[in-house]
């Protein structure tokens, strides 16, 4: 995608993919820190730096998503309820569930991934599929796109 398309104003929640896109990384590293309780708090947003490109964003978003399926692995069921302190900020110190952290952290994902597949319609790029990929008789349909993606399918593995 064109430097210009990436950070063009869009209607959205956010005014750019670029912008949303940096949002998502911000809040991810945010709540992947609190999960890991590495202690940043609030400065897990006073420093981040937003990424201009998508090339630099899609690296960091990677990294990030390799940390989070490092502590997802690692997640036994009786961690799952355990209470994790969280400080965002405006609102103090709160003790959360992990589950719960976790199925926000995913909600977000989706909620602001979503808008920006919205938004990849009003640009050259096409929007990639999204909604069909785990049901067998998706199969023939997604095999494109996760070899595209580099993912194997599901029903593959063993």
């Amino acid at each position: 995608m064109p430097r210009a398309e990436f950070a063009a104003p869009r209607i959205s929640f956010f005014p750019s993919i670029r912008a949303t896109l940096n949002h998502i990384l911000a809040v991810d590293g945010y709540y992947i820190d609190a999960l890991s309780c590495g202690g940043l708090g609030p400065r897990a947003f006073h420093d981040f730096a937003p990424h201009a490109t998508m090339a630099s964003l899609a690296v960091a978003q990677s990294v990030m998503d390799v940390r989070l399926t490092v502590f997802c692995d690692g997640l036994t069921n009786a961690h799952l309820d355990t209470e994790i302190t969280t400080n965002p900020g405006s609102a103090g110190v709160i003790d959360e569930r992990c589950d719960d952290l976790l199925v926000h952290l995913l909600q977000h994902q989706i909620h602001h991934r979503g808008q920006v597949h919205a938004m990849l319609a009003g640009t050259p790029v096409k929007p990639p599929q999204l909604d069909e990929f785990f049901l067998a008789f998706d199969r023939t349909a997604r095999a494109g796109d996760l070899e595209l993606l580099g993912l194997q399918d599901p029903q593959d593995v063993a």
